[in-house]
């Protein structure tokens, strides 16, 4: 009858209705998700046999048990993947050079001093500032220095190409004028400028991008804290880096023949804890400060003068053997407290040595340095 309800088999020929599909269960769930992974993660799990997580954690995991299991990851291998991965939790404050250790000239410096500059410091990149580091002008790099005295050499060689007995390769090099300031040469380029909060792998990639390889660090006042180059950030993935202008450094703690200790105020608390013993214990000032001269500083709430002794952890005891009014650069580690008369006796002897000082009972004063702005030289910086 044609007013009657269709069949449920007219229904099924006709349906122009779509059907609603049933739900997956669990198990399919897993297979859709499972063909929806990379091919990275597909054979990790194929091979270990762990279930759905993240990448990440389960790389950490075969890296931590590398040397347990057969991984095929080499030793090398294995320190470069971990030493990526810690990457991420890096900032640039534990990346960069201190702002004491940059080498920086100002951007009115004669040419030719520039020259000596780039020869003493050993990097093929320079900071520029204009009265202080904390009013920077950009860098100038080596390559563009040597072009341009190379084209001021060349038109002048050019200019007097008549004469009888033409320069040598083509370069008249009485012609560059050495007096002419950085600024009027026109080779300063610019520099990033980051905060030390700033991740590591972040400052990587906006090097890469931008295609400038020199990071200033400056705080939240617009102050200079440090310096970082690309090469101080790859080192943090394959380790040290040292080319043929990089000087061997002598070990930061070396023991005497007494039982002390001479150690440079650079050197980590890791450092001096690891050589001189677990004795030497600076409790939670670990967490305040990362050096021995840090520790110094903190110890005495300034910056100790050359001479002076300062009190360490137990029995231990500092004699400063070098400083300036900025910081601490060389110190001895006395296993046991120093006698008051040999105490006194050592003063007295070094301060009738310094001929600045006059010789009595007290620390000799500390000796005149550099201006806090004037950088010192450092061989990390590219």
């Amino acid at each position: 009858m044609p007013d009657s309800d269709p069949s449920p088999n007219a229904t099924t020929e006709r349906s122009p209705e779509p059907r609603n599909l049933p739900a997956l269960v669990p198990s399919q769930q897993q297979d859709a998700a499972r063909e929806n992974d990379g091919i990275f993660s597909r054979w990790l799990r194929m091979l270990f046999g762990w279930r759905a997580g993240s990448v990440r954690a389960d790389l950490k995991v075969v890296l931590e048990e590398s040397a347990q299991s057969e991984t095929g990851f080499s030793p090398e291998e294995v320190t470069m993947l971990k030493n990526i991965l810690g990457l991420r939790e890096r900032r640039i404050s534990d990346v960069m050079v201190p702002r004491a250790d940059i080498v920086a000239v100002q951007q009115d410096i004669p040419i030719g001093e520039l020259v000596k500059v780039f020869e003493g410091a050993g990097h093929s990149r320079l900071v520029v500032f204009n009265d202080t580091l904390d009013d920077p002008a950009g860098m100038v790099h080596i390559r563009d220095l040597i072009a341009f005295m190379t084209a001021c050499a060349t038109t002048a060689s050019t200019a007097k190409s008549r004469r009888k007995k033409p320069p040598s390769a083509g370069l008249d090099l009485k012609a560059i004028d050495l007096s002419m300031p950085l600024s009027a040469a026109k080779i300063i380029r610019p520099i990033l400028f980051v905060p030390p909060s700033m991740p590591a792998i972040d400052l990587l990639a906006k090097m890469q991008a931008t295609r400038i390889h020199l990071a200033l660090v400056v705080d939240e006042y617009g102050g200079t804290d440090g310096i970082v180059s690309i090469e101080d950030i790859v080192e943090q993935i394959v380790g040290e880096i040292e080319d043929e202008h990089d000087d061997e450094q002598a070990p930061s703690v070396v023991q005497q023949t007494d039982g002390s200790f001479i150690a440079d105020a650079r050197a980590s608390l890791e450092d001096v804890i690891a050589i001189v013993g677990s004795g030497f214990a600076v409790g939670d000032a670990a967490k305040e400060v990362d050096t021995l001269g840090g520790y110094l500083v903190t110890q005495v709430g300034r910056v100790p003068v050359r001479g002076e002794l300062v009190p360490g952890p137990g029995t231990f005891e500092f004699e400063v053997l070098d400083a300036d009014p900025r910081r601490v650069k060389k110190v001895k580690i006395h296993s046991g407290k120093i006698p008051r008369v040999t105490r006194a006796r050592e003063i007295r002897k070094k301060a009738a040595a310094s001929p600045r000082s006059p010789a009595s009972d007290e620390t000799p004063a500390a000796e005149t340095g550099t201006s806090p702005d004037m950088p010192s030289h450092n061989t990390r910086q590219p």
